[in-house]
């Protein structure tokens, strides 16, 4: 094996392993409340405008806007309110001059009216100004009377509960003009029909889902999953359920690189814990990367007499290995590499260095796997450091971080230890990226944390 490695920094190696994912998977249709996290696989487009109809956005009065103009708390505006538009219900109310219609934030509107007055800008007539909206939020309650004078000098009666209001028709007081169209939702004004709403390739987020429902599209074409097989590798490695012995550890590994796949959108397929020998490894290998969208194997990525990852990749097909050594700490002996269209990855087996080069790389596999443009963006905050962290030129180095609320905002305070202890990860809450050509971070500088 050559002498490690020719390293390259992790953008630059990213780039390289996904130039060579050719393939995107097929589509497969599933229900659109199933829909969370997959990738769509083709254009979707607005089969109607949304909203479908105009909509109040306020409580209050449906009017025509002309009919308002003028109005002042001084010199209010007379309408003559002819009824109430039920929520769920057409308008089919025509109003005329000064005439305007009850409604309620989502109801329809007449056709014939062009705005809403928020009822906090009128009153009834003899009635405190906010009664109807009052009366609303407080149904049942007593009758609260006020002392305040209408504008026509006689005192103002009690806020009724809604039940007790006069009956259509009523006459109201409006205070403040509105223009044509204010409180109001035209047509289409969310989503115009047959206009693309989500491309192809894009991954799917709770909002997404809600605006699908919304124009009641229940099914959705998406990318399948990638099956993602998992090796590890290393005579001293034993499954988690088996009591450790002496120089042996438990499989760490295949489990963390698992949930990363899960929340990626892939399928782990776990292929086991393979002995430190060749033939073994190789056959595992080649029979998980045939039935399977993406090969991981986990140990075996280091400069060493016994380390076989690198001969095994090459074997199972061209390209084979990109690159062997990423210019980052912890995880320089990372392996990237491809065959065939499908990504291979020979991560260290330190579970920290496993776990930072797979989100690194793995991560980004999975999601151009199932065709997406644009890698969905991770969680980043800014924190105050407070501790130096050491670092040397022409690495990016990742330190684990704990975040904590400072006078200032937040503190990130750096969990330090090797890279084979898990457990700096479990007391962390993200990592510190300290950039590639930097001298190490100061204690009391902003930093970017990438939240787990």
């Amino acid at each position: 094996m050559p002498e490690f490695f020719n390293v390259l920094p992790p953008d630059e190696a990213r780039v390289l392993l996904l130039a060579q994912i050719t393939a995107v998977l097929p589509p497969e249709t599933v229900a659109t409340e199933d829909a969370l996290g997959r990738v769509t696989a083709v254009t979707i487009t607005a089969p109607h405008p949304l909203p479908p109809f105009r909509r109040s956005t306020m409580d209050g009065y449906a009017v025509r806007a002309a009919d308002t103009y003028g109005a002042s708390e001084s010199l209010p505006a007379f309408l003559h309110v002819i009824g109430e538009i039920p929520m769920g219900q057409p308008a089919n109310i025509s109003l005329q001059t000064g005439q305007a219609a009850l409604v309620h934030t989502g109801g329809m509107i007449p056709d014939t009216a062009n705005a809403v007055v928020q009822v906090e800008h009128t009153q009834m007539v003899g009635y405190r100004s906010s009664v109807i909206g009052n009366a609303l939020a407080v149904r049942g309650e007593q009758p609260a009377v006020s002392s305040k004078q209408s504008t026509t000098g006689s005192p103002q009666l009690p806020n009724y509960p809604i039940t007790q209001l006069p009956t259509l028709p009523f006459e109201i007081e409006v205070f403040k003009a509105v223009a044509v169209g204010q409180n109001v939702l035209q047509v289409g004004e969310d989503v115009t029909q047959d206009a693309e709403i989500l491309p192809a390739g894009h991954w799917l987020r709770p909002q997404d889902v809600g605006g699908l429902l919304a124009l009641g599209i229940m099914q959705v074409a998406v990318a399948r999953r990638p099956c993602v097989g998992i090796l590890a590798t290393g005579d001293e490695i034993i499954p988690p359920e088996q009591a450790a012995g002496p120089g042996q550890i438990r499989d760490i590994n295949s489990y963390t690189v698992a949930g990363m796949v899960r929340q990626a959108g892939g399928i782990p397929v776990l292929g086991g814990i393979i002995a430190d020998d060749f033939d073994a490894l190789y056959t595992a290998a080649a029979n998980l990367l045939a039935t399977g969208d993406m090969l991981v194997l986990s140990a075996g990525s280091s400069v060493s007499i016994r380390d076989m990852t690198v001969q095994v990749i090459e074997k199972l097909g061209q390209p084979g290995v990109l690159l062997h050594g990423v210019a980052t700490r912890p995880g320089k002996p990372t392996i990237v590499g491809a065959v065939a269209g499908k990504p291979v990855l020979g991560l260290p087996g330190n579970p920290v260095s496993a776990m930072i080069q797979f989100d690194m790389f793995g991560v980004p596999a999975i999601y151009r796997l199932q065709g997406v443009k644009e890698l969905p963006r991770q969680g980043v905050v800014w924190a105050r450091l407070s501790q130096n962290i050491a670092s040397e030129s022409g690495r990016e180095d990742y330190v684990p971080a704990r975040l904590e609320d400072g006078p200032e905002g937040l503190v990130a305070t750096p969990v330090f230890g090797k890279s084979n202890l898990i457990y700096t990860l479990v007391n962390a809450d993200g990592l510190i990226k300290v950039p590639l050509n930097k001298n190490g971070l100061q204690a009391g500088e902003w930093v970017h944390v990438r939240i787990f």
